[in-house]
Formats: structure tokens, C-alpha cells, sequence
């Protein structure tokens, strides 16, 4: 039984994927694998590494090629068509993970491998693999009775169905929206985002400028226009998305999709003996229980607030004595904290977007990886493209190529927000070569206008740099198993950690030196204008850092004591965690929970505390590089080593105590932040 050899140059061909024949060509390798499963279990009585999980692995692997690139596509250009095939193959795909995971001989066949003297001879990276199949195994149900491993399997099933439905209606209900405004009604707008404003509308063929709720197109709104009635205008349409309100009120609700996906996880966990989904989440985490998780995260609340809460105080006191506004509105915040900003450091994004053009900075991220890790990278310009704004790179070490990754990083229509890494393959043994890892990196920033590069705002270099920290996680593994392979076998709550950790590299002047340099002059960022960044870098951070609690409380709580109800019991749980935690105003008509995709339709759920958790361990490993020097090569390797080449084969805390050499504080943290502990 054999399997086409993967080639370690492996790339998706976009071009070639023909929608009619998705769901066929799924189906036919889903039932070609549980009939070789089957084969493979019923010609042997006793099993060795290679001749099951690693032939298992192959042909999981040719399926997750064929799966990889129709999932990507939904997500970055969405079609009617497109949606219609990938939601067809979900079940498909969830009845295929249930039946493996529930498999009883596949999981004694492991089982005995676990139990014989071949398991000492594995390598690590196989033992946690076969340890954490084992355990998935019993997370999947594979001990359950006859009936209640049916309804497992329907659980799942119906799950990943309303977990896809969830985000659709987020992008449908994000892309219903627009609206004209005329150059006077966007007074206050920097040019360039009244030049983003007027392409959009050229392109659709329209007069005036065009606001939409795309990231770069509604935030500028929120931040500099001066007509308040328009920012609340805007403000309503971001904060109604998929609601029961605002300017397409029931449309694209997802009040009956969100409650019926917390009654069915609440349902699994019970039907494997978990008091709720949150301590069913944490079976897989570094976190030991969910006490420990609340715990944490109102340690962080309890040393945060009382500063958020002097931040806004100081806010409200500066909007009413400097502009004479009387009640600070949600959509005011945004409006007054640039104007504070302004006025105490005498910098905004738009003075630093010039000198972050877009084919300045990326070389000079590429410059950082390499003098960390040693790397170099190259772009690739002749490959199988689905947009023209997607680039191919490869990585480079020692002249070998050894990992690839796309990077698409614009906004547009049928595009899902927000910015993530997905992985098209790991890095494997595949026949006797190995396989590469490639990635795609995606982010919807301000894209370019007319013959200039896209510039991008600080925030966007630190999205961009958080974006290829996952990447290098992936990419530079050297694990040769698929299921620890870069992020795999990584626990959620630790997964963060080299995409944070890279952020900081966004604040050294030694970093920004090359990273910054003027789009139209090179000029390098000038040193009053870096010194008012970084003094200005903790600005209202203690507000931004309740804000963050105040999503991770909620997602944890609403997962650890919901037992049934319907959308009002969801918004309980939320406005009893922005009494608790939240400084800032949030108007009645906020239904910001039924767009929260990182926890409805991501892998988020019970989990968005990872972001904090994962931050205490990055801060504190780049403090170890203040301390011996940001571009150390030593450090360097170290983190290489002990972190990003260890993928999944090792336990996260001891990976970060190989690094750091000791358990990680919370120190670095606030002291990072501004907030004093």
C-alpha cells in the first residue's frame, strides 16, 4: 500500500481546483483512507511506528492537500460557489475525524505500540505524537457506549456546520455594508485614508469616497473623522454585525447560531465526562483547570484596572475641558484618544505610516529573522497565484530551501478580516525525503493606492511581524512528524508565544533603523519622531489591556457556566464581565459577541485567554534578549533551538525553561505594558 511520493517542493495549484469536483474528490480520498485503515489493521497482528500512525500520516497528508487550498480560497475569496462546496465537505470531513477518533482497533493497534519495547527506541518527536494521539483517542470518545459515540459524532458534525455558518454571516453582514460620504463629511481624515476611500469607490463606480467595514476603511473613521454623527453611524453598522440590530437588524443574525453552539459544546463535554467545555478545552492546554485560567486572568484585571480606569478618567476629563464634550460616546474614544495622543506626544500612525512602506519593511523583517535564526529569503516570482496581490517566498539556510510561505496582505471585498497563519504542509518524512513546510500568512491591511506602495501604520508592522512569528514557528521546525511538526501538537495556550515574542522587535530603534526608511526619500524614521513613538508606546495600554481581559473572561465564563438559555443569557455573562473588568462606555445596541469569530467560527472557544497566557511567556523571553542584546546570535539560536524547532514534541514549559532557565513572571509583562505591578 503506497502513496504518491509528496515532493519536497509541494505547492497548492489554485488554478487547477475546479469547484464542481470538490466535494468528490474529498469524499473519494476520505473513503480511500478508512478503507486502507482498515486493510492495514486486519493484515497484522502486531504494529511498528511505520507501518501504521506513519502510513496513516501519508494519507491523512494527501487529504489535507486537497483540503488545505479549498479552505484557504473560502477564506481570502469567497464566491457563492466556493461556499456551497466547502460547506458540503464539513460533514464529510467531521464524520471522518469522528470515525478515526472512535476507531477501537485503530486505538489499541496504538495502544500496543505505546506498550512495546519499540516505543524507548522512538524519537521524541514520535513518543509525543503517539501520547497525544492516544489521548485524543479517549477525547474523541473512543471508550463510549454504542449510542452515546453517535450523538459524539452528530455533535461534531452540526458543530463544524454552525461554526462555518457563524462566519459566513459575519462576512456577508461585513460586506452589506457601505456607505457615501462626501470629501466634507470626512473632515479630519489623513489623506491616506481619504485616497483608500476614493479607490474604493472608483472601483465600484461611484462618485465621493466609500466607507465600508473593512479594518482600514471604518478604524479611520473612528479615529479621525471629525463628524460625530458619522462615526456613530459607523461605529453602529461595526458593532450590529450579524445582530438583531442596526442597519441590516436580523439579516445575517447569529443570536440562534451562537446559542445553539454553546447548548451543543456544553452537550460534549458532558457526554465525556467534563463539568463543562471550558475544562474540556483545557484536556489539550498548558492551563491545569479552569480555576487556574479565571484566576489568572483576574490577576492581570485586578493590576490593570485601576490604571485603565485613571486612563479614561483622564480621557473624559481632557474631552471635556479641551472640546467641551460633555458625555464620552463609544464612538468618541477613538476620535479623542488620537487627539489626547496628539497633544501630549505630538505623534499619530499617519506621521509614521510614510517611513513603514510596505517594500521597505519586508526586507527588513526578513533582516531581523536572519540575523536571529540565521535564515535568508527570497520572493519567488513565477508560481500558481489565486489574486495578484499574493506573494510567494522561500527560506533560505546555508543556500538550501527549507520552508515556503504566501503572504496576502490587503484588504478587499470577499476577504475575511483580521490577520492569521494557516499551514498548507508541515514538515514531514515523506518516502526519504522531506517534505517542506509551507504557510500561508494573511492580513487585510490598507492596501496600496494608485503607483505608491502600500504604507503601512505601526499597528500593521506589529500585526505583520505577530503574523510571521507564527509563520517561523511552522517553518522553521525541524520535526520530521506531521503531528508536532511547527505549530502542531503546540497547546493553544502556548501557541502565541514566537508570534508575540517577534512583536517587540517593532519597538527597538536597532530593529527600526532598517525596518523604517521614507517612501519617497529613504530617509530612515527621524530620531524626534522614534523618540515620540516610543514615549508614546503605553499610551492608555491599562485601558487596551481590560479591553483584552474583558474578551478572554467572557469567552472563558460563558463556556464554564453556561448551561442553556438563549442570546440575552449570553449578553448576562458579558455585561456582567464589563462590570467587573471594562472602563470604557458600550452602548446598549453593542451585540459585539454575535461577530466574535475568534471563539465562534476559530479555534478559540474557551480559549482566548491564550493571548494573555502566551504574552507573560513572550515577554518574559524577550526580556532575556534585553538583557544579552536584541540581536544576539547566541540568543538567537537559543530560541531556535529551544522553541521553534521543538514544535510540538516537547511540553511548553519545559521548552520555555530550556530558554529562559527558569518558569516564566509576569514581571516583563506589566513592566512591558506601562502598568505598574
Amino acid at each position: 500500500m503506497t502513496y504518491p511520493a509528496t515532493a519536497a517542493n509541494k505547492l497548492p495549484t489554485f488554478s487547477t481546483i475546479d469547484v464542481d469536483q470538490i466535494k468528490a474528490r474529498i469524499e473519494g480520498l476520505i473513503e480511500r483512507n478508512k478503507r486502507d485503515i482498515d486493510t492495514l489493521l486486519t493484515n497484522s497482528d502486531t504494529f511498528s511506528w511505520d507501518d501504521l500512525p506513519g502510513a496513516i500520516e501519508a494519507m491523512d497528508e494527501e487529504l489535507a492537500s486537497a483540503w488545505s487550498p479549498v479552505s484557504h480560497l473560502n477564506h481570502v475569496r469567497n464566491s457563492d460557489e466556493l461556499r456551497d462546496a466547502y460547506n458540503a465537505c464539513l460533514p464529510l470531513l467531521s464524520a471522518y475525524s469522528t470515525w478515526s477518533g472512535q476507531h477501537q482497533s485503530l486505538y489499541q493497534a496504538y495502544q500496543s505500540i505505546a506498550d512495546s519495547h519499540d516505543y524507548a527506541a522512538l524519537d521524541a518527536g514520535a513518543r509525543t505524537a503517539l501520547d497525544h494521539a492516544l489521548r485524543d483517542f479517549k477525547l474523541a470518545g473512543v471508550a463510549l457506549p454504542e449510542d452515546r459515540k453517535q450523538r459524539y459524532g452528530e455533535l461534531k458534525a452540526r458543530l463544524s456546520e454552525l461554526g462555518a455558518k457563524f462566519g459566513e454571516n459575519v462576512l456577508d453582514a461585513t460586506n452589506a455594508w457601505s456607505r457615501q460620504a462626501t470629501e466634507e463629511e470626512l473632515a479630519g481624515l489623513p489623506d491616506s485614508a481619504l485616497a483608500v476611500a476614493r479607490q474604493a469607490a472608483e472601483q465600484k463606480g461611484l462618485d465621493g469616497y466609500l466607507i465600508t467595514l473593512e479594518f482600514p476603511s471604518y478604524f479611520p473613521v473612528l479615529t479621525f473623522c471629525d463628524n460625530a454623527e458619522l462615526r456613530r453611524e459607523v461605529y453602529e453598522a461595526n458593532a450590529t454585525r450579524a445582530s438583531e440590530l442596526g442597519p441590516h437588524a436580523g439579516q445575517f443574525d447569529n443570536a440562534t447560531t451562537m446559542v445553539e453552539i454553546l447548548d451543543l459544546r456544553r452537550e460534549l463535554a458532558e457526554i465525556l465526562d467534563f463539568d463543562s467545555y471550558a475544562a474540556l478545552s483545557l484536556a489539550t492546554k498548558m492551563a491545569d483547570d479552569p480555576d487556574q485560567v479565571v484566576a489568572f486572568l483576574r490577576e492581570l484585571a485586578a493590576k490593570s484596572r485601576p490604571q485603565a480606569q485613571a486612563e479614561f478618567n483622564e480621557l473624559e476629563a481632557y474631552a471635556r475641558e479641551e472640546h467641551g464634550v460633555a458625555t464620552l460616546n463609544a464612538w468618541d474614544v477613538g476620535y479623542y484618544s488620537e487627539k489626547l495622543k496628539q497633544a501630549r506626544y505630538e505623534v499619530s500612525q499617519e506621521d509614521i505610516r510614510p517611513y513603514l512602506p510596505v517594500n521597505r519593511v519586508l526586507p527588513g523583517l526578513f533582516e531581523v529573522a536572519k540575523r536571529l535564526w540565521g535564515v535568508t529569503i527570497r520572493e519567488v516570482a513565477d508560481f500558481d497565484s489565486y489574486h495578484p496581490d499574493v506573494q510567494l517566498y522561500e527560506i533560505m539556510r546555508d543556500d538550501e530551501v527549507i520552508a515556503r510561505f504566501y503572504l496576502d496582505l490587503y484588504a478587499r471585498a470577499h476577504k475575511r478580516g483580521g490577520a492569521w497563519m494557516d499551514g498548507f504542509s508541515p514538515r514531514r518524512m515523506a518516502g526519504d525525503s522531506i517534505q517542506l513546510p509551507v504557510a500561508f500568512l494573511v492580513c487585510n491591511f490598507t492596501p496600496p493606492v494608485g503607483d505608491a506602495p502600500a504604507l503601512l501604520t505601526h499597528n500593521e508592522l506589529t500585526t505583520l511581524f505577530h503574523e510571521f512569528g507564527h509563520g517561523v514557528h511552522h517553518m522553521l521546525t525541524q520535526q520530521t512528524v506531521a503531528a508536532v511538526s511547527g505549530v502542531h501538537g503546540v497547546p493553544w495556550d502556548a501557541v502565541e508565544l514566537p508570534s508575540q515574542f517577534l512583536e517587540n522587535w517593532c519597538w527597538e530603534p536597532g530593529a527600526l533603523a532598517f525596518i523604517s526608511g521614507h517612501h519617497e526619500t529613504g530617509e530612515p524614521l527621524p530620531q524626534a519622531l522614534l523618540d515620540k513613538m516610543l514615549a508614546a508606546k503605553n499610551f492608555q495600554s491599562a485601558m487596551m489591556m481590560v479591553r483584552q481581559l474583558e474578551f478572554a473572561l467572557f469567552d472563558f465564563l460563558l463556556h464554564m457556566t453556561w448551561k442553556g438559555g438563549d442570546s440575552t443569557d449570553v449578553q448576562k455573562i458579558l455585561d456582567a464581565v464589563r462590570s467587573e473588568v471594562a472602563v470604557m462606555p458600550i452602548p446598549g445596541f453593542n451585540r459585539f459577541q454575535n461577530s466574535f469569530s475568534h471563539i465562534f467560527a476559530g479555534g478559540y472557544a474557551a480559549g482566548y485567554y491564550s493571548y494573555k497566557w502566551a504574552e507573560v511567556l513572550s515577554a518574559d523571553a524577550f526580556s532575556r534578549f534585553e538583557e544579552e542584546g536584541i540581536f544576539n546570535a547566541d540568543t538567537g539560536l537559543s530560541f531556535l533551538q529551544e522553541v521553534l524547532e521543538v514544535g510540538g514534541s516537547k511540553e511548553p514549559m519545559a521548552a520555555f525553561i530550556a530558554f529562559r532557565g527558569r518558569e516564566p513572571s509576569i514581571e516583563p509583562l506589566l513592566r512591558h505594558s506601562g502598568i505598574a505591578a
